[in-house]
Parts: structure tokens; C-alpha cells; sequence
């Protein structure tokens, strides 16, 4: 009887701190730098979440290690919805990279809602190599083991397993130029140092629009909002890119009460249907989404999976 009844006041407490959340600021924690493109995603939710809670937001670049620091802040904090994380999907292939990781990607991190998704192009130096198709491209490169070479802002990125992934499937021989970021890539990427390069089509867009890049293929199962006279993978045969994207989510401590994590994607969701967050995240090339924190769950097992296979095969390490 005394257990009944002190599940039922804690039950009582819990249900009251939820329907007063929030009750003083929230931060949403960003695991990279200021300007790149999820601390601008998390600045363009941020203020709609503020006006809905009537709460200051406050987002907290905490870069490093890939990610892997801002993570650790947020798996290590308390799970009253006052700490979340916006972050990407290199998150999924991280832990296949570091060995001794600080958290638990799924036992520490709570899934709360996928935001948005940007897709891939399969980009190519026309000068360098003349593909009109990417199954052309292809036939080059079966043509010419080991002359081509592709580019990648470092080891372990998305764009390296990426391509990866392409060259596995297909039994590609093209080797990896990894760089310290992505500017030194592209620019070597245009003037023909590495031939190829698997990069997120708006960050593309404006080289090949210039005539200096060709887009080949773009991952999805339907073309790119952004660049719709591209052709998917899937339109060209492939049929394992589909779903080969970045995506970006908003995440909460692992330790936060289902019914909080409920809470929490009932008022992310809501912020997502805005029209003027969808306009403004439409503008930097990225489609509006939503999840269940059920759906968002799965999909992170099943990159956890994919991307842990990808990194065995190719012998992928990090500086």
C-alpha cells in the first residue's frame, strides 16, 4: 500500500513538472561550431520553441571530436527537458569511429524528433571526367582502376562513407583524398586535383548552376526539391541510396521520462509546421520533416548498423 501510494504521488509530481514545462530557460546544446549549417538550423527553431514556451532558448555550440563533446554534455545532463541537443546524423557513424565513446548513442541520447533532411550529389569534374550519367561515370572508372580519386572535408565524414558505401556496393577502385574541411575539397575538386566528390546537393548547387561541376545522381527516393533536373540513384539502377542522407533531429538526455520526450515532440513538431520556420529552412536547402520519437529510434539503430559495416569494410580511421 505505502509503494502505491508513492508511486502515485511521484506519478502526480512528474504529470505537474511536465504541464509546467518549461518553467525557466532551455538550452539546446549544438556539438559544432557556430555558421556551420545545424548551429544555423538550431538558431532558425530556437526562438520559434521560445515563443511557444514563453521560455528564453539558448543554443550552446560545444564543438570537438566530431560531435562527440556537446553529445557527452548532453547524455551526462538531468532529463527535466531543460538540456536538449540539435544535431546531425554523423552522430550514427561516430561511434564506429571511436572506440571508447563517453555515452551510449542509444542507452544515453533520447530520441525526440527528426527536423529536416538535406540529400547527396554524386558530383564530378566534367574537364576530368567527361560523365554524362553517373552509370557512365561508373563504366570510366571500371575502365581505369585506381586513376581516379575523390574528395572529402576528412576522414570518417559523411561524405567519405558515403562514397564508401558507392565504391563497396559497386566494386569501385577510387581512391580517397580526405581534407581538413570541406572548402579545401571543393576547390581542388574544381581545379581537377581529385575528379569526384559525394556532397550535400545544396552546397553544390552553386558550382554546378556555374557550369564548373556536373551532378550525376542525387540520393532520395524522389529528385532533389532544390536541383530537381538531376536523376536519383534509383532512376539510374541503384537502388541502395534512397535513404543515404543527412538528416537532422532534435535529441534529450537519455534518462528523460517518456512522457516528457512525448511532450517535447508534440511542441518540436508544432514549431516544424510553422510556415515561417519551413520557408526559412527551405532557403538553406533543407526539407522540413517530423518523427515519432519511435521512428527516429529505429532509424538511428539502423545507421548505427549500416554505417558500423561501411567503416569495418572500407578500414575507416580518423586522424
Amino acid at each position: 500500500m505505502k509503494k502505491l501510494l508513492w508511486f502515485l504521488v511521484v506519478f502526480i509530481q512528474w504529470g505537474n513538472a511536465f504541464a509546467q514545462f518549461p518553467s525557466r530557460p532551455v538550452t539546446l546544446v549544438v556539438p559544432f561550431t557556430t555558421g556551420t549549417g545545424i548551429d544555423i538550423l538550431a538558431r532558425a527553431i530556437g526562438p520559434a520553441l521560445a515563443e511557444r514556451w514563453k521560455q528564453p532558448v539558448v543554443v550552446e555550440n560545444r564543438p570537438g571530436a566530431s560531435g562527440n563533446i556537446g553529445t557527452d554534455v548532453v547524455a551526462k545532463a538531468a532529463g527535466d527537458g531543460y538540456t536538449l541537443m540539435v544535431t546531425v546524423n554523423t552522430f550514427t557513424i561516430t561511434p564506429a569511429l571511436f572506440k571508447a565513446l563517453p555515452y551510449d548513442p542509444v542507452r544515453d541520447i533520447a530520441p525526440v524528433s527528426k527536423i529536416a533532411v538535406a540529400t547527396y550529389a554524386f558530383l564530378v569534374n566534367p574537364a576530368a571526367l567527361p560523365a554524362a550519367s553517373f552509370n557512365e561515370a561508373v563504366a570510366a572508372i571500371r575502365a581505369a582502376p585506381g586513376k581516379y580519386y575523390f574528395g572529402s572535408p576528412g576522414n570518417g565524414t559523411p561524405h567519405h562513407v558515403g562514397m564508401e558505401l558507392i565504391k563497396s556496393r559497386l566494386g569501385l577502385d577510387i581512391t580517397h583524398v580526405p581534407y581538413k574541411g570541406f572548402s579545401g575539397a571543393m576547390t581542388d575538386l574544381l581545379g581537377g586535383q581529385v575528379q569526384l566528390m559525394f556532397s550535400l546537393v545544396h552546397s553544390s548547387i552553386p558550382n554546378v548552376r556555374a557550369g564548373k561541376l556536373r551532378v550525376l545522381a542525387v540520393t532520395g527516393a524522389a529528385r532533389s526539391p532544390q536541383f530537381p533536373e538531376a536523376p536519383t540513384f534509383r532512376e539510374q539502377g541503384i537502388d541502395f541510396m534512397d535513404d543515404v542522407d543527412a538528416w537532422y533531429a532534435v535529441m534529450a538526455p537519455g534518462r528523460t521520462p517518456p512522457e516528457l520526450v512525448a511532450r517535447l515532440n508534440a511542441d518540436v513538431n508544432a514549431v516544424m509546421s510553422l510556415p515561417a520556420v519551413r520557408d526559412s529552412l527551405v532557403k538553406q536547402g533543407l526539407i522540413p520533416t517530423h518523427s515519432t520519437p519511435g521512428e527516429l529510434a529505429e532509424l538511428i539503430k539502423a545507421d548505427l548498423a549500416r554505417w558500423a559495416k561501411v567503416v569495418a569494410e572500407a578500414k575507416i580511421t580518423v586522424d
